[in-house]
């Protein structure tokens, strides 16, 4: 029976699974920022895109099984996050959908899949939107597209876990360790403010994507989660019971057959 950690009582003490070893590891410099990159196995690629505060290393659950579905399988740390630095520039979505570009290019990838979390997902659908070319589907799981789409914030242990576990890699990983309160304060504030897409932005999607959603997410409205799908041509809608904002480590097992159902059907 798959263990679960809803509460995210292991993660804080322990994080997710660790990575395997990378096939290529590396860094690429694009607009004063150094990102971090890795590559494992063969096969058509998917790039995995973690959510703000967050690193690559939370996707420690989803790389094996996709590994085992033979995926070629890229994680990159946006800038500032875990392995990758920064300049002083603010941060935007736009910004690190340019530097997920970069990667592809360093690695010489025409196309990719993407499964975007929280942040991540953001970043996946503007590719999708301005690079559809590079995009092969994208899973879209817990995030907003505008303002109106984000719950009011209510602290809670789940959430608290989280942000310790956060604050623990950030130390472990930065190239600027002690400066965690900084980087939260300016991811914090492109989250309030950003991103800005309406329904004919999203409308111009063509590529295959669903919007995922658990059912106890924290942050993200149902409702915006069905606006989502209701504006992008044939995109599915798919809820994760018994979940919240932190699925991918809450029921792993669960995630990616959700994952890997939505690959397959877009191969």
């Amino acid at each position: 029976m798959e263990r679960h950690d809803d509460e995210l009582i292991h993660f804080e003490a322990q994080g997710a699974a660790p990575l395997p070893p990378a096939s290529v590891e590396g860094h690429v410099g694009r607009a004063g920022a150094r990102i971090w990159y890795a590559s494992y196995g063969t096969g058509p690629a998917v790039i995995l895109l973690h959510g703000g505060l967050g690193h690559s290393g939370n996707w420690g659950y989803q790389v094996p099984a996709l590994l085992g579905r033979g995926r070629r399988v890229v994680l990159i740390d946006s800038r500032g996050h875990g392995r990758s630095t920064r300049d002083t520039r603010p941060y935007s979505y736009e910004l690190m959908a340019a530097d997920v570009l970069a990667v592809m290019d360093e690695l010489r990838l025409e196309t990719a899949a993407f499964v975007g979390w929280s942040d991540g997902a953001c970043i996946a659908l503007i590719l999708a939107m301005t690079a559809p070319s590079r995009v092969e589907g994208v899973f879209f799981f817990a995030c907003n597209m505008d303002p109106s789409g984000t719950l009011e914030f209510v602290p809670t242990p789940v959430i608290d876990r989280c942000f310790a576990r956060h604050a623990k890699d950030y130390a472990a990983l930065s190239a600027t360790p002690d400066d965690f309160n900084s980087f939260v304060e300016a991811v914090s504030l492109m989250m309030r403010t950003e991103p800005n897409y309406g329904a004919a932005d999203l409308g111009r999607i063509g590529v295959p994507v669903a919007i995922v959603l658990g059912e106890h997410d924290e942050f993200i409205k149902a409702e915006h989660a069905e606006y989502l799908a209701g504006s992008i041509a044939d995109a599915q809608m798919i809820y994760l019971p018994g979940v919240s904002h932190f699925a991918p480590l809450q029921r792993p097992a669960e995630f990616n057959a959700a994952i890997l159902s939505f690959l397959d059907g877009i191969r």
